[in-house]
Order: C-alpha cells, then sequence, then structure tokens
C-alpha cells in the first residue's frame, strides 16, 4: 500500500467514524420526534456537513456494507469501544433491509437525507425482496440526490488474515457491549438478560478455538474509561486461552468463561466511590472491598434464570482471590484448595489487572515484568503451574510489549513463537525504523530468523520499554 494511499485511509478513518455517529444520532431523532422538529433538523444538517466535508477530500461518497463492516468509499471503518453502538444499529439496519451501499451526491440535502433515513429505521414489510421494496420506496419519497445498493453476500469476501482480524474485534467489542449491560443492569438491581451473556461467551470461545492469536491480540484494547467492562472480557479471553492450553473440553470452556466474565460482578455490590477511589483504601473501604468475592456468589445464586446458570462459576466468583494457600480473601474456616477454573480465572485477573491502567494505578506494569512477578513471587499466591502454562501460551515478552530490538527499532509483540523452545523470540511488528521514525507501514517478522552467512538472529529484543514515553498506543497496531 503506497505511502499516500496509507494518509489518506488514515484521514477518511475519523470523517467515517463522525459520519456513522451522526447517521445514528439522526435516526434516534427521528424515531423520537416529527422530521419538522428543530433537535431533527439540527442532527440533519451535522450530517449534511460530514458528507460536505468528506467531499471536500473524496471525488465520491459511498458508504458500504459488507458482511459486518462498513466501509467509506475504499476505506473500511475502524472501530472504538465507545462507537460500538452506533456502528452495529446502522450496520443491523441497513442489513434489515439489504442495502449494501448507500451513495450520496454533493448537491444531498437535510430533505434527501430525511427521506433515506426515514425509510431505514422503519421496520421491512416482508422477509422478501426488502431491498427491491426499499429502493422502490425511496425512489417514490423524492429523495433526489442519494441512491442504494444491495448488500453483497458474505460469501463474496475474502477470507484473509486481515479479516480474521476484524471478525475478532467485532467479537471482542460485542462482548464489552453486552458485559457493560449486564453488569450496569446487576447494579441498577435489573433483572440480567443471561441468554445474551452465554451467546457473547460462545462467541469468545469460537473465536479463541479457531483465531486464538488475534483474540490475545484484543486483550490490549484496554480502554480506562471502560475498565471494567474490557477487564471482564479480557480475564475471560486469556482464562479461555488458558484452558484450552490445559485440554478443557469445549463444554468446560464454555463454563470457564462465563465465570470469567462474572468473576467480578460482586463490585456492582460494592460502593462506587470505594471500587473508583484514586488513592489507598482506609481500614474500613478494604474491608468492604474484600467482601467482592462473597457478594459475587450471592449475585449469582439470586440471578434469574439460575436454572440455566452451571454453578461452577459462582464458585469462581467466590474463589479467585484466595490465593493458593488461602491467605488472601474471603478467609474460610474449614481447610479447602481453590477449583480448577478458579485458579485459571486467578491467574488471568492478575496478569489483566496489573498490565492495566486503573483508577489507582495510572502506571501500569509492562507485561513481561508482570510475567516475571507472578512467576518468581510466591507471596503472589498463583498456582506456579498455571503460571508456566500462561508463559507458554504469551511467552516471555508476552502480546502487546513494546521492545527495543539491537537495531534500534522499536517492535511490538503480536503473537508468541509457535515453536517452544523459542519462547524469548516472539512474532513482532516493526513500528519504527533505526532513527526512531515511525513507519507509516509496519512490518511483520519472526525474532527467531537468523542471517545465513552468520547463523546470528537478524534482530534481538535488547529490553522492553513503556509505550507512554514514545507517545505510542499500543491497541493501534491490533485493529
Amino acid at each position: 500500500m503506497s505511502t499516500q494511499l496509507v494518509q489518506s485511509e488514515s484521514a477518511l478513518q475519523p470523517l467515517g467514524r463522525s459520519l456513522v455517529l451522526a447517521l445514528h444520532a439522526s435516526m434516534q431523532s427521528l424515531k423520537l420526534y416529527p422530521v419538522e422538529n428543530a433537535t431533527v433538523q439540527n442532527v440533519l444538517e451535522e450530517l449534511r456537513k460530514i458528507v460536505a466535508r468528506i467531499f471536500e477530500r473524496e471525488a465520491q461518497f459511498e458508504l458500504s456494507l459488507v458482511g459486518d463492516f462498513l466501509f467509506l468509499n475504499d476505506a473500511r471503518l475502524r472501530l472504538d469501544l465507545q462507537d460500538y453502538a452506533s456502528f452495529a444499529q446502522v450496520a443491523a439496519l441497513l442489513s434489515r433491509h439489504g442495502v449494501g451501499e448507500i451513495e450520496f451526491d454533493r448537491e444531498v440535502t437535510r430533505h434527501d437525507l430525511a427521506r433515506l433515513l426515514s425509510l431505514l429505521i422503519m421496520d421491512p414489510t416482508t422477509a422478501d425482496g426488502q431491498f427491491e421494496r426499499f429502493e422502490a420506496k425511496l425512489a417514490g419519497s423524492g429523495a433526489q440526490h442519494v441512491r442504494v445498493g444491495p448488500q453483497k453476500e458474505k460469501a463474496d469476501q475474502p477470507v484473509d488474515e486481515d479479516l480474521a482480524k476484524q471478525i475478532a474485534k467485532q467479537t471482542y467489542f460485542q462482548s464489552v457491549h453486552v458485559a457493560k449491560e449486564v453488569l450496569t443492569d446487576m447494579r441498577l438491581g435489573k433483572a440480567v438478560n443471561l441468554r445474551r451473556v452465554k451467546r457473547a461467551v460462545q462467541s469468545i470461545v469460537d473465536q479463541v478455538l479457531h483465531n486464538e492469536t488475534f483474540m490475545l491480540g484484543m486483550t490490549t484494547l484496554r480502554d480506562y474509561d471502560e475498565y471494567t467492562f474490557t477487564h471482564s472480557v479480557n480475564v475471560c479471553i486469556l482464562s479461555v486461552v488458558l484452558g484450552q492450553k490445559l485440554g478443557l473440553s469445549k463444554l468446560q470452556l464454555y463454563d470457564l468463561g462465563l465465570g470469567a466474565l462474572f468473576h467480578d460482578i460482586g463490585k456492582m455490590r460494592i460502593d462506587a466511590a470505594i471500587i473508583n477511589k484514586t488513592s489507598g483504601l482506609t481500614d474500613y473501604e478494604w474491608h468492604e472491598m474484600k467482601q467482592h468475592p462473597t457478594e459475587g456468589l450471592l449475585a449469582l445464586f439470586s440471578m434469574r434464570g439460575l436454572s440455566e446458570l452451571p454453578y461452577r462459576p459462582m464458585l469462581l466468583a467466590y474463589e479467585h482471590h484466595m490465593k493458593v494457600d488461602l491467605t488472601g480473601y474471603p478467609q474460610n474456616k474449614r481447610a479447602r484448595y481453590p477449583t480448577l477454573f478458579s485458579r485459571i480465572v486467578a491467574t488471568a485477573d492478575g496478569y489483566d489487572a496489573a498490565t492495566s491502567k486503573r483508577s489507582y494505578q495510572s502506571q501500569p506494569w509492562p507485561p513481561d515484568e508482570v510475567m516475571r512477578e507472578m512467576r518468581e513471587n510466591p507471596a503472589r499466591g498463583y498456582d506456579p503451574l498455571l503460571v508456566k502454562a500462561f508463559v507458554n501460551i504469551t511467552g516471555v515478552f508476552p502480546v502487546g510489549t513494546l521492545c527495543i530490538l539491537d537495531t534500534n527499532e522499536l517492535a511490538v509483540v503480536v503473537a508468541r513463537n509457535p515453536d517452544p523452545m523459542k519462547v524469548h523470540q516472539p512474532i513482532a511488528k516493526i513500528i519504527s525504523d533505526s532513527w526512531g521514525a515511525m513507519l507509516s507501514e509496519p512490518f511483520t517478522v519472526d525474532l527467531s530468523d537468523v542471517d545465513p552467512v552468520n547463523s546470528v538472529a537478524r534482530r534481538t529484543i535488547i529490553k522492553t520499554t513503556d509505550p507512554d514515553r514514545y507517545g505510542i498506543r499500543i491497541a493501534d497496531y491490533f485493529v
């Protein structure tokens, strides 16, 4: 891909994101108010202005839906976590009517936009011939500067690495959305849609089984503002990956994933001021915080639809902070040993928590240092065999680690080396040259590759470093 094309795609991303958000806002307004309403007219005008800005850069305007992905001209629009709901709803409305393309002229008006969007928010009258009916209605609506085309079949999409990455990202974003909805409902005392949760977990398990590398990459998409929800999904992914490594069956992985997603649900019963406190906790606040495993057990036990919820997730929520020597919490009067599922989730939970920004941890640990601490400090209370298995999965330098190479290049670890004897030589994406200039087209290398002349590795990791020091957002190299 040429530098000019990369720059064009990069410039279209914020415009495309603004376009989809404006389309969603306009459709929501049209659902609530008549088209003459001032609020509706304001959002339609904002949408028209965004279209005009796109035409300032592009000779044409075409918004396309291909499978589950939205394109603006030839640029696939990349999602942020906070945009997922808007993107998903716009894509769903287009798909419901069989619309795969929307083309605007430069002269498009608010009237054109209102006619198009009013038809999109209407329910199809029949399941057959949705697109033909929609196209006919649009033609008869008086809209003059907008055209639509049919949706392409998913089978027409190329099955490649980039598509696999997009599917993993779609699964991740949807799972975060479900986690946010469920945990928020729990805090508000509302009934939880357990069926949606199970579908999300099944999607994660299926993607891990077929797309493990990219799903591990998704765990780098940590969002400080959405920490509670991204953390739950990350722990679910990491737990399922570890469970798969241990040979658990698919059904067992579903139970493990469900418990991992719910492992911190007890925090929804703890005062939010304590959960979000940025300074150290008082003795009273720490006592309250340590109640969340017990509260999690009670929350799951009392959840509606209990007959559909296995007991393992309940036990997991209760045990995940106990530590293998039982020096953690809650304390028990009788001798016990945390279950395998609880020890798996404790390992995943500890790793993701330490590598994430949180209210009281503005500077997360580098992934390789977290792994070393988990491996070498028994006071942390992790199962040493599970930590060893976890290292075999992630490598010595886990996915998302920023490294400085002996060539002075910067590289982001994107996958472990498939050779178990080379866990210290991961697959990495080179993101800068030896002078520190960021590359417009990062490229992937195997750090175990050797120079055939001297049989020495072409590139070697000297040390890991803090992405914030270089103004690097690791997640950008996984989306």
